[in-house]
């Protein structure tokens, strides 16, 4: 008899409160579409994994760990699914690891991230354009992506021009368009206030201090420093049910190995 396993793999966060209402409400959302299989799940940030150990107690898995208890427990077929926005760095390291047991399984299917298709940036921009909506002419969200030294960082750029003209604005923390761009964007723009918002599966460190803190550094402190009034919605994207269903769209048309 064959059986299955399911294992949901993300970045991780420190942050209990969004990784219930993100990673677990994604991972719920995802247990349901896939009845039959038994759940495994794992974090890709070795720092996060240490810090949730230390200060919670909480052992999780890296996806090293979890493929090889996977395998230990004699399981034929493999589901994977990455919880990444883009097709980065940790996503391309996942599928190497995947790529190394793949003979120990009779089937293996990888679910590729959020953005992926063009379809895809289609679908995330009008739920970026819905999601938040500016109550004034002269107000904008702003949305907060991770960004990456990988060549995937252009995602952030794209989803910034596709949304351009319906005062949604996207901007990335550790590569381009960064926070100084998007000021400029903004205020050739006539923008006013400005809602910050992450575009991350989490609302954790990025979204708390990075992005909307008293920080010197932080996007809210330059935003205010350039003479905004600046609101914030601490909401990662693994809590909204399109993006959750969007992932698990992606393992479900995904082409079997």
């Amino acid at each position: 008899m064959s059986r299955t396993a399911l294992l949901i793999v993300s970045f991780g966060t420190t942050y209990p409160q969004t990784r219930q209402e993100t990673i677990e409400a994604t991972e719920k959302a995802f247990k349901k579409s896939f009845p039959d299989a038994d759940f495994f799940r794992a974090f890709t940030s070795k720092i996060v994994i240490s810090r949730i150990k230390k200060n919670e107690g909480i052992a999780i898995d890296t996806p090293k760990e979890a493929l090889a208890k996977i395998i230990a427990a004699g399981y034929d077929t493999l589901l994977v699914q990455s919880l990444h926005l883009i097709p980065g760095i940790e996503y391309n390291q996942l599928l190497d690891q995947v790529d190394k047991v793949a003979s120990q399984f009779k089937q293996v299917t990888v679910g590729k991230p959020l953005l992926t298709s063009f379809e895809d940036y289609q679908r995330v921009v009008a739920f970026l354009k819905d999601v938040v909506q500016p109550q004034s002419a002269d107000e904008a969200v702003l949305f907060m992506g991770h960004g990456t030294a990988h060549s995937s960082f252009t995602a952030y750029a794209c989803l910034d021009h596709m949304l351009m003209g319906s005062q949604h604005y996207m901007g990335a923390v550790e590569s381009y368009p960064d926070i100084q761009f998007e000021i400029g964007r903004l205020k050739q723009d006539g923008v006013k206030k400005v809602i910050l918002h992450p575009f991350m599966l989490v609302a954790g460190n990025h979204a708390h201090r990075d992005m909307a803190s008293e920080r010197p550094g932080s996007w809210q402190s330059q935003l205010e420093q350039a003479g905004f009034s600046v609101s914030a919605k601490l909401q990662g994207m693994g809590a909204y049910p399109t993006i959750q269903n969007m992932f698990i769209e992606h393992l479900k048309n995904a082409e079997r190995k």
